[in-house]
């Protein structure tokens, strides 16, 4: 098959289970390491032509990282489009499957991996109020129905925003520091907090730091996401 991934996350599951498959990605697609197919724009704009050009027999979208008008433009050069949507964990397990079949690939060991230790994962009883920016200037933070409030949900983090009407508001700086919150999370993207960039915004709150791939990304990272993410966060 040749396969045109436009979401970083399924670029890396497809790259680590069938290598040889992806003729075309992003240039956001920096996993696995080395990657020779074709960059064809970024996941906002990719160049429809350049991805017709290649002729791939499937062209894999998320509904959150790609815009409609895209996909739509795509299907109407005769290009079969897989649409995944990812909310939860399980919904990215369940993707992820469905992904590496269209793609004629065998259910591969990072995926039971990842099931596995996520699983494993002791049962917390007094879960963290926190808030998780994801961008500064102005201050974006995590709100409802998100993968990455998923997963911090089952590492007994509380998001206080996770009933926002928005999955990604925007949120005044003193508001934040007035919600309620005991823990400040900050992922490393898309916005890139630094321990020198983003918890003074937050004085007097703890705060942890945590790698972007392993909260955001659905993939083999989920194997090690677990136990890292664990430990940013103790």
């Amino acid at each position: 098959m040749r396969v045109v991934s436009l979401v970083p996350s399924l670029t890396e599951a497809v790259a680590a289970t069938g290598p040889g498959l992806l003729v075309g990605v992003t240039d956001w697609c920096t996993h696995p390491a080395g990657l020779t197919a074709a960059r064809i724009g970024g996941t906002k704009n990719p160049d429809i032509a350049a991805v017709a050009a290649l002729r791939p027999d499937l062209v894999l979208a998320n509904e959150e990282e790609n815009r409609e008008p895209d996909l739509a433009a795509l299907r109407d050069a005769g290009l079969d489009v897989l649409v995944t949507e990812v909310r939860t964990l399980d919904q990215a397990f369940v993707e992820l499957g469905r992904v590496l079949t269209a793609c004629g690939l065998a259910r591969p060991p990072w995926l039971d991996e990842s099931e596995a230790a996520w699983a494993a994962l002791p049962a917390v009883h007094v879960p963290r109020p926190a808030v998780v920016p994801v961008w500064r200037r102005p201050w974006m933070v995590l709100g409802r129905d998100t993968f990455a409030g998923d997963l911090l949900a089952r590492l007994g983090v509380r998001n206080v925003y996770a009933g926002h009407p928005d999955r990604y508001p925007r949120v005044p700086l003193a508001e934040l520091n007035a919600s309620g919150a005991e823990l400040v999370v900050l992922p490393d993207e898309p916005y890139r907090f630094t321990p020198a960039d983003g918890p003074e915004a937050f004085p007097g709150l703890p705060s942890a730091h945590v790698d972007g791939r392993h909260l955001t990304w659905y993939g083999p990272s989920l194997a090690e996401a677990a136990g890292a993410l664990r430990a940013a966060l103790r």
